[in-house]
C-alpha cells in the first residue's frame, strides 16, 4: 500500500518538476547549474523518503509493543 502511494507521489513530483522546467531552464543549462539544482532536489527527496520510512518503522514497532 505504501509502495503504491510512494510511486504515485514520485510520478507526480517528477511530472510537476518537468512542467516547471519547460520554460526558463535555458539560462540554468547554459551556465551548467542545472546539475546542482537536480542534485539538491534529489538529496532533499531522498532525505524525506528516508525519514518517512524510519518513522513508519518506529510507529510499527510501538504498535507491536502496545499490542503485547
Amino acid at each position: 500500500m505504501m509502495n503504491k502511494k510512494l510511486i504515485v507521489f514520485t510520478l507526480f513530483v517528477f511530472l510537476y518538476f518537468n512542467s516547471l522546467a519547460q520554460g526558463g531552464d535555458d539560462f540554468i543549462r547554459s551556465t551548467g547549474k542545472i546539475y546542482a539544482v537536480v542534485a539538491v532536489i534529489l538529496v532533499l527527496f531522498l532525505g524525506i523518503v528516508f525519514y518517512l520510512v524510519r518513522l513508519d518503522n518506529k510507529i510499527k514497532k510501538l504498535e507491536n509493543n502496545q499490542d503485547e
